[in-house]
């Protein structure tokens, strides 16, 4: 879940580099605007202190490997942050969600099922299954647009229908950049398959 403390942080960080990165770059020069970012990533965001070091947190924890090539990193890594730190996205969108051995909730080492991870599958009851929020073929999670993605987090419809189980109502409220940031992360993840659900205790 999003904390109040940290929006305000993340806000403020965000406005006062976005005031520094403005005045940065009406002093620059037009050859330095042309210059591209190493390893054919996009112009990275400008950051603050405290949103560099939930970036930095966030690269780190993310479960599975990263394709950031034409991609923000500094989004990136935001939005592992706030997925996998905050919106417990993965609870409900990786079936099952660890591996045999590696469930935290039964004392274990924590072994996030990565084969799986975001692929959707869990079942909510007759009829409702998580989504699978990987890239598609054309590399959109979930099949979306950020528009329509975006539009899912405001609303919480789907197909005309509003989705019962996901908690949009709390998503609904995040800023569009760490929207953004959350889609900009599902664009860097591995596609995925959803997995089966675990068979009943005995």
């Amino acid at each position: 879940m999003m904390h109040a403390r940290m929006g305000r942080w993340v806000t403020a960080g965000w406005v006062l580099l976005g005031v520094a990165g403005g005045v940065g770059v009406g002093c620059g020069s037009d050859d330095s605007a042309k210059k591209e970012p190493p390893g054919g990533e996009q112009a990275q965001t400008p950051v603050g202190a405290e949103d560099q070091e939930r970036i930095d947190i966030g690269l780190r924890i993310s479960p599975v490997p990263l394709k950031l090539e034409g991609l923000d990193r500094n989004l990136v890594g935001l939005g592992s942050y706030i997925l996998n730190a905050q919106a417990a996205c993965s609870d409900c969108h990786t079936q099952p969600g660890y591996l045999p051995g590696g469930d935290p909730h039964q004392g274990e080492p924590e072994q996030i099922n990565t084969t799986n991870f975001l692929a959707g599958g869990k079942p909510f009851g007759p009829g409702l299954v998580s989504s699978n929020i990987t890239p598609d073929a054309q590399g959109l999670p979930g099949g979306m647009t950020f528009e329509a993605f975006l539009a899912l987090m405001r609303t919480g419809r789907e197909h005309g229908a509003i989705i019962p189980v996901m908690p949009w109502p709390i998503y609904a409220k995040m800023r569009d950049q760490d929207l953004k940031a959350l889609y900009e992360y599902l664009r860097a993840i591995p596609p995925a398959q959803p997995g089966m659900a675990p068979p009943p205790a005995p």
